[in-house]
C-alpha cells in the first residue's frame, strides 16, 4: 500500500470508527458487531504503525471511549480509566507473554479473567460510604450517575471497614435472564428491542429516572483497585488478586471465576475454558482479560499512551456456523414496516437454538444475494441476536428461489411504498388498520407516555381484540362494563376500573394524543411542541410541509410524516371519530411563546407558591427548556427552600440564581 493510498484509507476508518463509537458508546444503539468493529480499529492501527507520519493527535487509536452526555454532571476521574489493547489470536498472546517474561523474568504470574460486556464505572467511597459513582466516559471526564448506581444491589452503600477513601472500578452489565424478560416486555409494547445485554445496561444506567433504572434489575461485578487505602493498619496488597480478595472482605462482589496462574500455556488453557463455558455464565462476557498479577511488576513495565502494557483483552472470534433458509415471512410492525424474516434449519449457536434471523430490509437481501433454500453463514450479534453474515453461492443447486418483497401488505392487503421518511431501504403498510399494526398500536396509544390508559396492557389488549371487543384505537371509547366483565380474567370490578381508565384519558389533550397516534419520528417532545404551536386537530388537517418545519426542533423528516400522517383518509377518519367519542382533540396547556427560547432553566428546593411541575409548565409554555442537571449551559436555577447540591454546583460554575419571585418577573 503507497502512502498516499494508506492516508485516504486511514482517513476512512477514522470517520467510520468515531461514527460507530459514537453509536456504541453515547446513543447505545450499534449498527455494526463488535467485531466488525474491532476489525476497523485493528486495521486503523497496522496504518499508523507502518506510516507513523499519518497518525495524528485525534486518532482514535489514543483515545478511550465516548464522551459524557450533556444530560449528566461530568466528573473528572482522579485516576485515568483506560482501555485494554486487543488480542484476537493465541500468537499474538504468546507474544504479549514473552514481552513480559523479558522485562520482568520467566516465571510471570497472571491474573486471567472473563471480560464481562457491560459499562465500566468507578466507584467512591469516602469513610466506608458510597459518596459517587461515574461512568468511563472518554476515560478523563465522565458521567455522575450515583443515584442510579445506589439501585443496584450488589454495589454496598457502607463497607464493612469505614476506610478513610477507596475508589474501584467495576462493570456494570444486565443479568441474561433479566435481558430476555425485559425484551418480551418491550416486543409486547410493541417497542424497539435492545440488541444485547451490554446496550440495555448501558440504557439503564442512564435514565434520568433513578426508578426506572432500578426496574432494570443491574448488577455489577468489580475488578480493580483503582486507589485508595485497603487496609487500616496501613498495609498495601502486593498482588492484583490480593486486592481482590481484600475488596470481597469490604462487601464487593468482584470479577468471578478468575484464576492466578504462571505461563503461557495455563493462561492459554484457562483462556479456552472460560471460552467453552461461557455461555453458562449469568452475565454477557466478550473475551477474557490476561493481566500481570504483580502490582510492583505492572509498574515496571508501565504505561502506554491509552492502554496499559501490563494487560491485554483476548477477544473470542464470533461463532459462526452454516445453515439453510427455509422460508422467508414478513413482519409488520407498529409503524407499519415491513420487515423479512428468515426461517432457519435449527442450528445450536452460542449456547442456544437458533431458527429464525431477521433480514432487515430488501437492500439487505439484495447485498448478500440471499435467496430462499440458500445456504448461509450465521453467527450471533454481540452473543444474542441472531444474524445472518452471508449467503455460500457455491453450495447452491439451483433449486434456490430469489425473494421480493411484497407489493401487498400480508396483513391487510394494504398498498405497500418504500419509506422515504428515515428509514432507507424500508417497506411500509401505509394502512393503519392492518391487523398487525393494530394491537402494537392500541398498546402505545395507553402506554403511560401517551393516553396512560392504566390497566390497558398487552394482555388486555390481545383479549379484547380476540373477542371482538374492539377493532381499532377508537374503538377503546366505546366500551362499557357490561361488554367486558365476562371475559376471562376480567371480572366486575376489573371492567369498571378499565372503563373508567379510558374515560379519564379523554381529557388528556392534543399533546398526549399526538404522540399516541404514533406518527412516525414523533416522540414526547417534538408532540408537545407541535400541539404547542397548531392548537387543534383543525389545524393540523390543514397544515403544510412550510407550517410544520417553522415549529421548533421539527425537521424535514418529522414534517414530512406529519403531511402524510394527515394526508391519509384512513387516519383522518380515525381522528375524527376520536373526536365524536369525545376525545379531547384541543391542546390543553398555554400557547407556548418566545419569551424564554433558546434558555436552559434547572428547578431546586421547595417553591413559595408553585410545585415544581406548575414552575415547569410555566417556563415550558414561554418556550424554555427545563433540565435536572446543572452545567455551564444551564442560563437559570431556580432556587426555593431547602435547596441542594443543584445550588452549590450552580454557584461553583457561577450560574445565575434567582428565585420564584423573579422568574414571575421575568415573564411580565
Amino acid at each position: 500500500m503507497s502512502l498516499q493510498e494508506a492516508e485516504k484509507r486511514a482517513l476512512w476508518l477514522r470517520e467510520k470508527i468515531v461514527y460507530n463509537s459514537r453509536l456504541y458508546y453515547e446513543n447505545d444503539a450499534p449498527e455494526i458487531s463488535d467485531y466488525e468493529y474491532d476489525m476497523m480499529f485493528r486495521e486503523l492501527q497496522d496504518i499508523e504503525e507502518e506510516f507513523p507520519e499519518l497518525k495524528t493527535p485525534d486518532s482514535p487509536t489514543v483515545r478511550v471511549g465516548g464522551k459524557a452526555l450533556d444530560r449528566f454532571e461530568k466528573y473528572a476521574h482522579t485516576v485515568r480509566m483506560g482501555s485494554l489493547t486487543d488480542v484476537f489470536s493465541f500468537d499474538e498472546l504468546r507474544d504479549f507473554t514473552d514481552r513480559m517474561s523479558a522485562e520482568l523474568g520467566a516465571d510471570v504470574e497472571y491474573s486471567v479473567e472473563p471480560k464481562i460486556d457491560g459499562l465500566s464505572v468507578s466507584l467512591i467511597y469516602r469513610d466506608g460510604l458510597f459518596v459517587k459513582g461515574a461512568t468511563r466516559g472518554d476515560g478523563e471526564i465522565g458521567e455522575d450517575v450515583t443515584e442510579n448506581l445506589k439501585t443496584i444491589k450488589s454495589i454496598p452503600l457502607k463497607l464493612k471497614e469505614a476506610l478513610p477513601y477507596l475508589c474501584v472500578r467495576g462493570e456494570v452489565y444486565m443479568p441474561k435472564r433479566v435481558f430476555h424478560e425485559l425484551n418480551a416486555v418491550r416486543e409486547a409494547a410493541g417497542q424497539p428491542l435492545f440488541a444485547n445485554p451490554r446496550n440495555a445496561a448501558a440504557g439503564s444506567l442512564r435514565q434520568l429516572d433513578p426508578k426506572v433504572a432500578a426496574s432494570r434489575r443491574l448488577e455489577i461485578l468489580v475488578f480493580n483497585l483503582q486507589e485508595g487505602e485497603l487496609y487500616s493498619d496501613g498495609r498495601t496488597a502486593q498482588f492484583h488478586t490480593e486486592s481482590l480478595d481484600r475488596l470481597d472482605e469490604l462487601g464487593f462482589t468482584t470479577v468471578s471465576h478468575r484464576i492466578a496462574v504462571v505461563g503461557y500455556d495455563a493462561v492459554s488453557k484457562h483462556i479456552d475454558y472460560l471460552g467453552e463455558h461461557r455461555n453458562e455464565l449469568p452475565f454477557d462476557m466478550d473475551g477474557a482479560v490476561v493481566k500481570v498479577n504483580s502490582l510492583a511488576g505492572r509498574m515496571t513495565v508501565g504505561e502506554g499512551t491509552s492502554t496499559p502494557k501490563w494487560a491485554v483483552a483476548y477477544k473470542y472470534p464470533p461463532e459462526e456456523k452454516d445453515t439453510k433458509i427455509v422460508s422467508i415471512d414478513i413482519q409488520v410492525g407498529r409503524t407499519g414496516v415491513l420487515t423479512p424474516t428468515a426461517n432457519l434449519d435449527p442450528v445450536r449457536l452460542a449456547g442456544t437454538t437458533v431458527s429464525r434471523a431477521t433480514l432487515h430490509n430488501a437492500q439487505f437481501i439484495s447485498e448478500r444475494d440471499i435467496r430462499i433454500g440458500d445456504t448461509v453463514v450465521v453467527r450471533k450479534a454481540g452473543e444474542i441476536i441472531p444474524e445472518i453474515i452471508r449467503s455460500v453461492p457455491e453450495k447452491r443447486d439451483g433449486s434456490e428461489q430469489p425473494f421480493l418483497m411484497p407489493d401487498i401488505c400480508p396483513s391487510c392487503g394494504g398498498r405497500v411504498v418504500r419509506d422515504e421518511c428515515g428509514e432507507g431501504a424500508a417497506m411500509r403498510c401505509v394502512n393503519t388498520a392492518s391487523p398487525a399494526q393494530t394491537a402494537r398500536s392500541i398498546t402505545h396509544f395507553a402506554s403511560k407516555g401517551a393516553m396512560n390508559i392504566d390497566g390497558l396492557g398487552p394482555q388486555v389488549v390481545e383479549l379484547l381484540l380476540e373477542n371482538g371487543k374492539i377493532k381499532d384505537i377508537a374503538d377503546l371509547y366505546t366500551l362499557r362494563v357490561e361488554d367486558i366483565e365476562d371475559l376471562e380474567r376480567m371480572g366486575k370490578k376489573s371492567a369498571e376500573n378499565l372503563v373508567n381508565a379510558i374515560e379519564v384519558s379523554k381529557s388528556r389533550g392534543l399533546e398526549r394524543l399526538l404522540f399516541a397516534l404514533g406518527i412516525r419520528q414523533v416522540g414526547e417532545v417534538a408532540a408537545e411542541e407541535i400541539a404547542g404551536k397548531m392548537r387543534s386537530l383543525d389545524k393540523l388537517y390543514s397544515a403544510t410541509f412550510e407550517d410544520f418545519s417553522s415549529i421548533k426542533d421539527i425537521g424535514t423528516i418529522t414534517a414530512t410524516a406529519l403531511v402524510e400522517f394527515f394526508a391519509d383518509p384512513t387516519t383522518r377518519a380515525l381522528c375524527d371519530r376520536l373526536a365524536f367519542l369525545g376525545v379531547k382533540t384541543e391542546a390543553v396547556g398555554e400557547e407556548r411563546g418566545e419569551l424564554f427560547a433558546g434558555l436552559t432553566f434547572v428547578l431546586t428546593g421547595t417553591l413559595p407558591t408553585m410545585t415544581r411541575d406548575e414552575a415547569s409548565a410555566l417556563i415550558k409554555q414561554n418556550g424554555g427548556k427545563v433540565s435536572g442537571s446543572v452545567s455551564k449551559k444551564t442560563s437559570y436555577v431556580v432556587a426555593g427552600e431547602e435547596a441542594g447540591s443543584k445550588l452549590t454546583k450552580a454557584k461553583e460554575l457561577g450560574v445565575k440564581i434567582i428565585d420564584e419571585a423573579a422568574l414571575l418577573e421575568m415573564m411580565k
